[in-house]
């Protein structure tokens, strides 16, 4: 169940908010004040934050700000200001989205489920990106690079270091390697990994002076990261 956190001092609102939001679906919690939302939004884990701009204590915008020194949890920014620098500090601030008062319910529920799918979107795409010992790879781009410097691979040689760098401080027999890039029902040379292996070596380590693939005898390969 997705959670939202309302910051919003008008305490009928809230409560409506709160109300329509529980109707579908969401685990909701609130606060009135600036400093208690900014203690639930610090120590909570909320997948979404409503957060007002007029608020006593510490103004919406504030909050933003101190929330973005540690999180990049969605924030929709619920005010009836509907000042253009207002909708600017709010944005530049790092809020996601902007809805000024009287709103329609519909509305606000709308840009939720936006706001909360381009957050999956966006991880879904993070999730498809490895970092180990200075490589990047970027499987949904089809790209690798070291240190930033881009390395041209055939489709089997990045799907080898793929593998890899996905079981990364594990180490990879050759019958896994061979499972994962070949398939189970490949039939070929039984070295084909260690080919490819060499192929890697030559585009990374030895280009680079670097040591980032290691052989551990009898056993298989394994790319290390601290």
């Amino acid at each position: 169940m997705q959670s939202i956190l309302i910051i919003e001092d008008e305490e009928k609102i809230a409560r409506f908010v709160e109300l329509e939001l529980k109707h579908e679906g969401y685990a909701v919690e609130k606060a009135t004040d600036g400093r208690t939302g900014l203690t639930l939004a610090e120590s909570g884990n909320y997948d979404l934050i409503l957060l007002d701009i007029m608020l006593p204590g510490i103004n919406g915008i504030e909050i933003l700000r101190r929330i973005r020194r540690e999180s990049d949890v969605p924030v929709i920014m619920v005010t009836a200001r509907d000042a253009v620098m207002d909708k600017v500090s709010g944005l530049d601030m790092g809020a996601d989205d902007y809805i000024t008062k009287p709103f329609a319910i519909e509305e606000l529920l709308a840009r939720i489920r936006v706001t909360l799918r381009k957050k999956k979107d966006s991880a879904a795409v993070q999730s498809s990106v490895l970092h180990c010992s200075g490589l990047t790879l970027d499987a949904n781009r089809f790209k690798v690079a070291y240190n930033g410097i881009p390395i041209e691979l055939t489709a089997k040689e990045f799907a080898l270091l793929q593998a890899l760098m996905q079981n990364k401080n594990i180490v990879m027999t050759r019958d896994n390697l061979l499972s994962n890039v070949w398939g189970y029902d490949y039939v070929g040379e039984t070295n084909v990994v260690d080919v490819y292996i060499r192929y890697l070596r030559q585009k990374i380590d030895e280009k680079f002076k670097t040591k980032i693939i290691t052989t551990i005898r009898g056993v298989g390969y394994v790319i290390k990261e601290d």
